[in-house]
């Protein structure tokens, strides 16, 4: 896609990789868009005016008092048709995050209706701390886009988790960013959560699934463009932005949902949907009688959603994919379970630590070709991984 014409206001913010900036400015120019940037007051301390200046060939803005007498920051946050975050700090994404608006660049972010993409760059102790990890699932639920952080060698002695995308990579995410989007005119269905199975009026079995990774599945596949119908168990993560969201509670409720969702393009399985629930609910609590023996509770076996899916006479989907969170032998169950099911692709994790109601995974995509490895990083980015092979493979 060229960006002949797009316009793009390119925030540089305090890192030492402020100097990408000039970079990732000469390939934007180099593919027709036009760029202003925006300098902090730390990013002013790794990259000058000047620079950005005589790169970008555009004034260069740092003081909101300036801006006010001259242009505004309104007509600033009106001017973009993308507004990028390069390299994104952690103190710019916890301003954006909660709203704070001390300086052009955080107005300017506060008043934009331009949709926004950054790209973070900070020390990996920085990145995975759990403020940082909770700012960027704020900011992706309001659909700001990521690109990055890459692992290696940072400034600093030290390696990790928080390097800044290199400048082509964040050049093909913000064209993909202003395209139409690789999933446009695409349906896809995406269960999340946990499911609960009532044991009578007050009580019910479930699990411990947060609901976080498949929203945050959603989240991705809309921000490419797709139709995406939600159907989530009861979760306290926010639904994701420009997604249709169907809320259930038991697993013959979030079958109905699903069935009643296609035709789809794809499906993904994300919920932990409960195998089994009690037999009989009765219609009233059930009372503790002194002296008595607990009640026994009967189960039943609830039904397969995803292999009930996959194997649909008529609306199967193209692309059928399911979870797999595993204790143990987490590749190996998983490879037998993408068999028995019938769908195409599993998602396999390791869930005895901390993943369930946590920040990051470490996943495994089980295919017909193999399996991939991927490494444990925030469930934002599983999900743009996830999102960016659908559409691969849809297209």
């Amino acid at each position: 896609m060229s960006l002949a014409g797009r316009k793009v206001l390119l925030v540089v913010s305090g890192s030492v990789a402020a100097y990408k900036a000039l970079e990732l400015i000469r390939l934007l120019r180099k593919d027709g868009a036009e760029v202003m940037p925006i300098l902090t007051a730390g990013g002013a301390r790794f990259v000058t005016k000047e620079a950005l200046a005589g790169i970008s060939g555009s004034r260069v803005h740092d003081d909101l008092w300036a801006a006010e007498a001259e242009i505004g920051h309104i007509r600033l946050a009106r001017w973009p048709d993308l507004v990028v975050l390069a390299p994104a700090s952690a103190n710019l994404l916890a301003k954006l995050a909660h709203g704070l608006a001390d300086d052009l660049a955080s107005t300017v972010l506060l008043a934009t209706r331009a949709p926004v993409l950054a790209a973070p760059a900070m020390n990996p102790a920085m990145w995975a701390h759990p403020a940082t990890q909770a700012n960027v699932a704020t900011l992706a639920a309001r659909g700001v886009g990521f690109v990055g952080p890459e692992e290696g060698p940072m400034a600093e002695p030290e390696s990790g988790l928080g390097r800044l995308a290199e400048p082509p990579a964040i050049l093909a995410a913000i064209a993909a960013r202003l395209a139409a989007g690789p999933l446009a005119g695409r349906h896809v269905v995406v269960t999340s959560g946990p499911t609960q199975e009532a044991i009578d009026p007050v009580r019910y079995i479930a699990n411990r699934s947060s609901g976080r990774q498949g929203h945050a599945i959603a989240a991705a596949l809309a921000a490419l463009g797709a139709r995406v119908t939600l159907v989530s168990g009861p979760v306290v993560v926010p639904d994701p932005p420009g997604v249709t969201v169907r809320r259930i509670e038991s697993a013959r409720d979030m079958l109905a949902a699903v069935e009643d969702a296609l035709p789809a393009d794809a499906a993904v399985f994300a919920a932990a949907v409960a195998d089994f629930r009690p037999d009989a609910a009765p219609r009233q609590k059930i009372k503790k009688e002194p002296g008595a023996p607990p009640p026994e509770i009967r189960l039943a076996l609830n039904p397969d959603i995803l292999a009930t899916i996959a194997a649909h006479p008529t609306q199967r989907p193209r692309l059928v994919i399911g979870f797999a969170a595993e204790t143990e032998k987490v590749v190996e169950h998983a490879q037998a379970k993408r068999l028995r099911k019938g769908c195409d692709w599993i998602v396999a994790n390791d869930v005895s630590g901390d993943v369930m109601g946590g920040a990051e995974n470490a996943v495994h995509l089980v295919t017909a070709a193999g399996v991939e490895d991927w490494p444990r990083m925030p469930k934002e980015e599983v999900a743009r991984r996830l999102a960016q092979r659908i559409a691969e493979t849809l297209s």
